[in-house]
């Protein structure tokens, strides 16, 4: 288990220093939420009714900007080489990949946007719930991206494979989470979207390492 935690430790200080990482990440999620009153206008009633599914439409768009870089890099550097050496499984360490990229960017989204709401002008009482459907919903994304990086790790300046690979398969969470967010504004009770967008999300970090590990044994062949 060293070797995972040292592998997930090692994923994180690159996220934060390479350009391109979580600073990005967060810089991008936050540019959509402050534009989109500029698009929409500033009417009130207009930007909350939104709201809930642009923080989560931005969200999904800002945890595919490090995608590309989750696996890719391993792979022209011969890390994932040394990786598939190592007594660590394949598949704890999509675990890790999975666990390092939620650390630089779902991680730091959820904490970001209650900061951001009252731009959207979002209800106070849906602020905590926008928080928690992050913090459960966005570490399911990281896992279905796993996949399509690992897929895409014999592709060169594969991004624009990758989103179309994982787009569909994030609907799920951009329904549920939504959907949580947008019941607690009106004063309905969020709990039942809640549950189905915790249930995607184990679901997803259940398959996504075993198929992760099993798309780099295949291009590995």
């Amino acid at each position: 288990m060293r070797t995972f935690w040292a592998l997930i430790r090692r994923d994180v200080m690159l996220g934060v220093r390479a350009s391109g990482g979580a600073a990005l990440a967060a810089a991008f999620f936050a540019l959509i939420v402050v534009l989109v009153p500029f698009g929409l206008g500033p009417e009130t009633g207009t930007l909350r009714a939104v709201a809930p599914g642009i923080f989560w439409i931005a969200a999904l768009l800002a945890t595919l900007l490090g995608l590309e870089r989750m696996l890719q890099p391993d792979a022209e550097d011969g890390t994932l080489d040394l990786l598939r050496l190592s007594p660590l499984p394949l598949e704890l360490a999509a675990l890790a990949k999975i666990a390092a990229h939620w650390l630089t960017s779902g991680f730091i989204i959820s904490l970001l946007a209650p900061a951001l709401a009252p731009l959207l002008s979002l209800a106070t009482s849906a602020i905590p719930i926008l928080a928690l459907s992050l913090l459960l919903g966005t570490p399911g994304l990281s896992a279905i991206g796993a996949v399509g990086a690992a897929l895409g790790t014999s592709v060169q300046r594969g991004g624009m494979v990758l989103a179309i690979l994982v787009l569909p398969l994030n609907i799920p969470f951009l329904i549920f989470g939504a959907s949580a967010v947008a019941a607690a504004q009106n004063g309905d009770n969020p709990a039942q979207a809640l549950i189905f967008l915790t249930a995607c999300s184990l679901l997803a970090l259940v398959v996504g390492p075993i198929a992760a590990a099993a798309a780099l044994r295949l291009n590995e062949e």
